[in-house]
């Protein structure tokens, strides 16, 4: 997908205003297992995902990566708090597969803000969206049993369950390898 058409997707604006976005992103393209943004560094650059998975991970209490968050084709990845405030990012972002992505700076963004109204408001959108994301995944954990929530991404990022890491997407979903393996051998029985 175009980034104009993700742009124009997460809020209607005139092809001009679009594409006068898009102009301030760079195209980059980077190979399975690059880190983007490491646990203390501060986020420089927000990404929008053309195509490939990158994985959000912390390290816990026990030394464990646990997947925070998939992203994938089509996509925006930012570490909001780091990028905006120029502050440390609390997690880590990973490549799993070759990617390409498209970069914008944190002054091209503000450049943006201020020349472009509906990207004012297509930030709100994103904002909104991304909080709606975690509100939704903190309520599945409690509602919703390991085989529902291993269906739901199924549903919404085949990708993810296709090409993920076992291990990766057991984290994700906060239930053992096992457990998700014992998941995948009933879901393929019946």
């Amino acid at each position: 997908m175009k980034l104009e058409n993700f742009l124009q997707g997460i809020k209607p604006m005139p092809d001009n205003k679009a594409s006068f976005i898009a102009s301030h992103f760079k195209k980059e393209i980077h190979q399975k297992g690059i880190s983007l943004l490491k646990e203390g560094q501060i986020s420089k650059k927000s990404y929008f995902v053309e195509s490939g998975i990158v994985r959000c991970f912390i390290i816990d209490l026990d030394g464990n990566e646990i997947t925070t968050r998939f992203y994938s084709t089509p996509d925006f990845l930012n570490d909001y708090l780091s990028f905006f405030s120029q502050k440390p990012a609390n997690e880590n972002y990973e490549l799993l597969t070759d990617c390409v992505l498209y970069s914008i700076t944190l002054d091209n963004v503000q450049k943006c803000f201020h020349n472009v109204p509906e990207f004012r408001e297509w930030g709100r959108m994103l904002l909104t969206l991304n909080y709606s994301y975690m509100s939704n995944k903190m309520i599945d954990y409690h509602k919703l049993s390991a085989q529902e929530r291993y269906l739901k991404l199924m549903n919404e990022q085949p990708e993810i369950v296709q090409q993920a890491p076992l291990n990766m997407i057991a984290s994700y979903l906060n239930v053992t390898k096992y457990s998700l393996s014992r998941i995948r051998k009933e879901l393929t029985k019946s």
